[in-house]
């Protein structure tokens, strides 16, 4: 698959006229709990020529294939993604941490990189993983049977949450990772349990809520969503950004 995503990419580049500068995998591939049937879901960065920029038109900032199945791509202009960058778009920040780089321009990818620390929001990161779990909870996690995935897809997040909250730094993309700042012999179990089931099931699979994980989820979602309301705003100046943006546009 690989080479037909990297083929993908190419194809696009030359198509649309444009220079990829970084290019990953975002969902559950990197995450780390895929299941066989997971689809590919390919994130990138472009830049287009110096001259669009500079022009009064109006030009679209996505570049996105028609719906696969299997292969979803779509890819954002370079000021578009910098601009989220310094909004604290966590997607963008967990692009950046992908373990599965299909493409990259090394500089940009690690000049970037640098600069996460400095102006990743940690009260915009946690209210973005708080939100995401309650809306996991909430909506897919109440039933008599529960889809399997949802579980990472509320854990996930909390622990994200948890690592800006502990670490004071931006969160890993990696689940493997995150779960590290868990010790719980029961909690690691249950989560194994999971994992286990996860790698051999498909993603519609369904089972019976786990009543360890449910209390987990329930009482860390309301410590959580009490410590983030106390972290102060951050803004940042464009300075960097903007430094950045002309190098790669010129």
């Amino acid at each position: 698959m690989t080479a037909t995503i990297l083929q993908q990419l190419t194809t696009i580049a030359q198509q649309e006229g444009v220079r990829i500068l970084y290019a990953c995998e975002s969902g559950s591939r990197a995450w780390g709990f895929a299941s066989p049937d997971s689809d590919y879901d390919v994130r990138f960065i472009y830049a287009q020529p110096r001259d669009n920029y500079l022009s009064i038109r109006d030009r679209k900032d996505v570049i996105e294939l028609p719906v696969n199945p299997i292969l979803d791509v779509n890819g954002w202009d370079l000021r578009k993604a910098l601009q989220l960058f310094l909004k604290s778009n966590s997607p963008l920040y967990e692009w950046l941490q992908s373990p599965i780089i299909y493409s990259e321009d090394s500089n940009f990818a690690s000049h970037l990189r640098g600069l996460m620390n400095s102006y990743y929001s940690h009260r915009s990161g946690c209210h973005h993983y708080l939100s995401m779990a309650y809306n996991t909870v909430n909506n897919d996690l109440r039933h008599p049977e529960v889809r399997l995935k949802k579980y990472f897809y509320a854990l996930r997040p909390v622990l994200a949450c948890g690592w800006i909250l502990r670490k004071g730094s931006v969160p890993p993309m990696e689940f493997g990772i995150l779960r590290t700042m868990v010790t719980d012999t029961g909690w690691n179990d249950a989560v194994d349990d999971l994992l286990r089931q996860k790698v051999q099931a498909d993603e519609k699979a369904v089972i019976p809520p786990v009543t360890l994980l449910q209390d987990w989820l329930e009482t860390t979602l309301a410590r959580y969503k009490e410590q983030a309301e106390r972290i102060p705003a951050a803004k940042h100046d464009t300075q960097r950004l903007d430094e950045l943006f002309r190098n790669y546009v010129a």
